[in-house]
């Protein structure tokens, strides 16, 4: 008894500031509430008389303990299953609707609706399930692995969260996509077509209109308008065709024939399709200017400039080919970003002519050519030694057939002073040769008519 007498001392000393006195609603509480109450006065025994008897005010007790810190947040449900996370996200719905406008509890709970939607991405798209290649429509997917990069989905429009979701690349044209969305996906992979028809729409934004696409957006096939209703329809500047706002982002990018035909190149709204392509055919050679369109030489003359250290280089490439010193020093490699000036002079990609434009491929291209050149006048005893001797003049120095101031012959590739060449009004000295020499070898004897 005497522990139990100074036990309900201590208890009433200690008071519990939780332990307010009963309001109206607090009234009406459960029956099990009520019988615990009912309990726990029973068992706890009388004061003695003489004992203090402790009362407080609401002012002086309330120390910032009344808010409810031990209930359930409003919105958090501690759920395991898609089903009960669904519930959980509309409740927490219905608790941003009912909360003021602007306050910090509506702010916590659009915070907690994002934790719940992020479980329930989770549930839904396992990452460990998943394959690391997927073959689809000829396109390469490659499950990613980063989890950092935020990226956005070419299919669905929305943001990966690649720390929880699994999101795949394709090696190809460089598509990305959740995994759930790959099934989902209806446009074959570019990179084929790069390199099966690798060739450009050269017609200015070539329009047909709305009604020769029944109204429907190019790729997807879902219902557009000019109006916006039910989706708004954007044209792309390559193809002419108008495509959705999932299908085109307004993304911006170059347009070769406003390139070939204008000298434009201002960027244009192009659909995500055109610009994947764009993107893959940049550095593709398959211009060839001078049948598109040949005036563009007399107007641009960077072009010139660039034709003819392009037509220089393929004369000295004789040259390194059979020098063992240039193959050991690879001076061929300097050009290996654009294999095709060492091919001919007369196809262009779109960024040759970029940097044409910007001013920067006739400096590259000057320093190489200066490069070559060095080799082969002056560092290489035996390029030296296959120089040619003008065979009009008989006088000068050695001349090289990417000299400024020396022509070739284009039959016989004898390379003459300039000046020489063109004031001898007779053919090429060594063709003549040549030709007499032929027709001794091929006279036939005269016959004996009186045998």
């Amino acid at each position: 008894m005497e522990y139990d007498e100074k036990l309900a001392r201590f208890r009433q000393a200690h008071l519990n500031p939780f332990n307010k006195p009963l309001g109206p609603r607090q009234h009406e509480q459960e029956p099990s509430e009520k019988a615990q109450e009912v309990i726990s006065e029973e068992t706890l025994p009388e004061l003695p008389a003489g004992e203090p008897d402790f009362h407080y005010s609401e002012r002086m007790m309330d120390l910032g303990l009344s808010e409810d810190h031990f209930s359930r947040p409003v919105g958090l449900f501690l759920a395991s299953d898609v089903q009960q996370l669904r519930q959980a996200i509309e409740e927490c719905k219905q608790v941003i609707l009912e909360l003021p406008e602007q306050s910090e509890k509506q702010k916590d709970a659009v915070v907690r609706l994002i934790h719940l939607r992020l479980k329930l991405q989770e549930l839904k798209d396992p990452n460990e399930e998943e394959p690391n290649i997927r073959v689809l429509l000829e396109h390469r997917f490659y499950k990613e692995k980063s989890k950092s990069v935020k990226q956005t989905c070419d299919k669905c429009n929305t943001i990966i969260w690649g720390l929880i979701q699994t999101w795949y690349t394709c090696t190809g044209c460089y598509y990305r996509c959740h995994s759930k969305c790959l099934n989902l996906i209806s446009k074959p992979c570019v990179s084929s077509k790069v390199s099966h028809q690798a060739e450009y729409e050269l017609n200015i934004c070539p329009e047909t209109g709305l009604d020769s696409q029944d109204y429907r957006c190019a790729e997807c096939r879902a219902p557009i308008s000019l109006r916006g209703v039910p989706s708004e329809a954007r044209q792309c500047d390559y193809t002419g065709q108008y495509y959705c706002s999932h299908c085109h982002w307004n993304d911006l990018a170059v347009i070769p024939a406003r390139v070939v035909h204008n000298w434009d190149f201002e960027p244009r709204k192009v659909s995500r399709c055109s610009m994947r392509y764009l993107a893959l055919m940049v550095s593709r050679p398959v211009l060839r200017l001078r049948e598109i369109n040949p005036l563009l030489f007399n107007y641009v003359e960077e072009l010139v400039e660039i034709r003819k250290l392009r037509q220089d280089i393929l004369l000295m490439k004789p040259y390194f080919i059979t020098c063992k010193e240039a193959m050991e020093a690879r001076l061929l490699l300097q050009l290996q970003d654009r294999q095709h000036f060492v091919e001919n002079d007369e196809m262009y990609s779109i960024q040759d002519l970029l940097e044409v434009h910007m001013g920067r491929l006739s400096c590259s291209l000057t320093e190489i050519h200066t490069l070559f050149a060095k080799h082969i006048k002056l560092d290489c005893e035996r390029c030296q030694a296959k120089g040619f001797v003008c065979e009009l003049c008989k006088e000068g120095d050695v001349l090289f057939p990417f000299d400024s101031h020396t022509s070739v012959c284009n039959d016989c590739s004898a390379v003459f002073h300039r000046d020489c060449y063109y004031d001898n009004s007779t053919t090429c000295p060594k063709c003549a040769r040549l030709n007499l020499r032929k027709q001794s070898l091929f006279q036939e004897p005269g016959l004996d008519v009186d045998a």
